[in-house]
């Protein structure tokens, strides 16, 4: 039901849902420049975040080494933490997913989806990790079929099989699980409580009225560092990584010397940036939407041609083959610290799983609050199991093609480039690749293309949840501060570069999944007393007379759970009878 033909929802949200409905999000803001911005929150990020730039770009070496102390310190102090807790995660939301809290509805019972479900997936995915796929994809499973664990023989196919599966470990379902918990909890709050679209909110079962002090802004500025620097960082090795497949390209492929140092890499975080200030100006349906589409279909096109150029008939084998080895090493591998293995598995896992789960933590506030916003109208159960499964599903397709190809050119043919990737990076594998394929200079082309897309992406979706944080949670972020986050981005990310400083930051950022786990824990217990609370007025008398009241006076159709639980309520057609349909 629209917004316009339900009075804004006041029907059933008036003193039964909203969590605080005397605070209007945004209402402590200040005017600053035209701008409406939360001050505590923007004023104490700004000085964290220039400190944290200026230290870095002055003793980059320093600060370096000072972040990877207390890197190393958290992956063998605490790596057991990230493993347990990335484990609860999968269970709290697969619990909230069957369980009876699965058909309750972000936004309300009658609340209409904002975007089609291939447009939604889309943007989720781009947002999440579609660029990682792109350098990870050959790179990693390459990395482990050299360097195999448990005493598997290198370069061996017992060191392929496990390969693929150690890469959908880290690539599958316990990212997404992070993700899905973080946007579920943040959807569900705004939504459904009316609550501001930032972080604070998805803690007021725990903090009330506390979320709107001094508790909720050092919430908010902790994501906004994290969001900021994870962007920035991304934006400015990111450049290192297209400028050294451009530069590839163009010995390789083109015949044309590409420069490679910083002045291009300049050059490229400027043209990443101006084309994310243009599709932040489109707005979100018209700029990430239809970015976020195009990156699924150039995905598509170069999956297919790989599939169909390459050795279709072993990697059409190789993928449920691959799958089922993951499936059944998933609990294992889980759980699995290097402790009996000693330091070189400590390394290994540090360098590796723990190097990711932190990766992920760090940027779940950002990419989850990206799919708050963009995942009105569905259900728990409809957001929690695509949101696991149907990325998870994309990613290990992709894996196995272009991994699976990759590895077949190790195992079957003289044609190798194990050696290249491991001796100059995994920025180039998928080119490498491309030169053992038919087509290379159009596969390279587009797989460019492709990339920096998703870098546009990830930047216009991280002004947008900038904006929403700094403007004190309106649900309509303003664009004026879109565009001057998105620039921020790009600044900060070519001025660490010129600097010297984005390895550290990296570091940082990095690390600083390692609070974000005790965080999202709590945030687990939070989101289940909402739910909780939320079922429960559901299924109130009250909330059943003014459904009942809606059905008098109103053509709309009602569906209800075995229960008499509402879990849907939509305007039936001009030719149909008000109808109260019971499952």
């Amino acid at each position: 039901m629209s917004d316009d033909e339900s009075g804004d929802d006041e029907w059933v949200a008036d003193g039964l849902f909203e969590a605080d409905p005397d605070i209007e999000p945004g209402e402590t803001n200040v005017q600053i420049a035209g701008v409406s911005v939360q001050p505590h929150v923007v004023l104490i990020s700004s000085v964290v975040i220039l400190a944290f730039v200026f230290g870095t770009i002055l003793a980059p070496d320093r600060a370096e080494q000072l972040f990877s102390w207390v890197s190393d310190g958290v992956n063998t102090t605490f790596d057991w933490v990230y493993v347990l807790a990335m484990n609860v995660f999968i269970l709290v939301v697969l619990y909230f997913a069957l369980s009876k809290y699965g058909k309750i509805r972000i936004g309300g019972v009658d609340a209409d989806k904002e975007f089609s479900d291939l447009s939604w997936f889309a943007m989720l995915f781009s947002a999440g990790m579609g660029i990682g796929l792109m350098f990870w994809s050959v790179g990693e499973p390459l990395f482990h079929f050299a360097d195999p664990l448990f005493g598997t023989e290198p370069e061996s196919t017992a060191g392929a099989e496990s390969a693929m599966a150690l890469t959908y470990f880290h690539w599958g379902i316990h990212p997404w699980a992070v993700y899905g918990l973080v946007g579920l909890g943040l959807a569900f709050f705004t939504f459904n409580r009316g609550l501001p679209l930032t972080f604070r909110s998805a803690f007021w079962p725990i903090l009330g009225d506390r979320i709107y002090g001094w508790g909720g802004h050092v919430i908010d500025i902790l994501t906004v560092f994290a969001t900021l620097f994870g962007i920035a960082t991304s934006l400015g090795l990111g450049a290192l990584q297209i400028n050294a497949g451009l530069s590839f390209l163009g010995d390789g492929v083109l015949g044309t010397a590409i420069p490679e140092g910083t002045g291009p890499q300049v050059v490229i975080i400027g043209i990443i940036t101006t084309f994310a200030l243009i599709s932040v100006g489109l707005g979100l349906k018209a700029g990430i939407r239809r970015l976020s589409n195009l990156n699924v279909i150039l995905m598509a096109f170069l999956m297919v041609t790989v599939l169909l150029v390459g050795p279709t008939l072993f990697v059409l084998g190789l993928f449920p083959q691959t799958i089922g080895n993951y499936l059944s090493n998933l609990p294992g591998m889980s759980l699995w610290t290097g402790s009996f293995g000693g330091i070189p598995y400590e390394g290994w896992q540090g360098e590796w799983t723990i190097f990711y789960w932190g990766w992920w933590i760090a940027w779940s506030p950002f990419v989850g609050m990206f799919i708050a916003r963009i995942s009105r109208g569905r259900t728990v159960r409809e957001f929690v199991l695509a949101v696991l499964f149907l990325p998870s599903l994309f990613s290990f397709l992709w894996m196995a093609i272009f991994g699976g190809t990759a590895l077949h050119f190790e195992l079957f043919t003289d044609q190798t480039i194990v050696g290249t990737v491991l001796e100059v990076g995994e920025e180039v594998a998928m080119f490498e690749l491309y030169m053992l394929l038919p087509l290379t200079a159009i596969l390279s082309g587009v797989t460019v293309l492709l990339v920096t897309t998703f870098f546009v992406t990830s930047s216009d979706s991280g002004s947008l949840v900038l904006a929403h944080i700094t403007s004190g949670g309106l649900h309509r972020a303003p664009r004026t501060q879109r565009l001057g986050w998105a620039l921020t981005e790009g600044i900060i990310a070519a001025v660490l570069l010129i600097g010297g400083g984005l390895s550290a930051l990296q570091t940082a950022s990095i690390t600083a999944g390692l609070p974000f786990a005790f965080v999202l824990l709590v945030l687990c217990y939070s989101l289940w007393k909402g739910l909780g609370e939320e079922y429960e007025t559901l299924e109130s008398e009250e909330f059943a007379e003014a459904v009942d009241e809606l059905v008098e006076n109103r053509d709309v159709v009602v569906e209800r759970t075995g229960t008499g639980g509402v879990t849907d309520i939509q305007d039936a057609t001009d030719e149909e009878p008000a109808v109260d349909e019971r499952e």
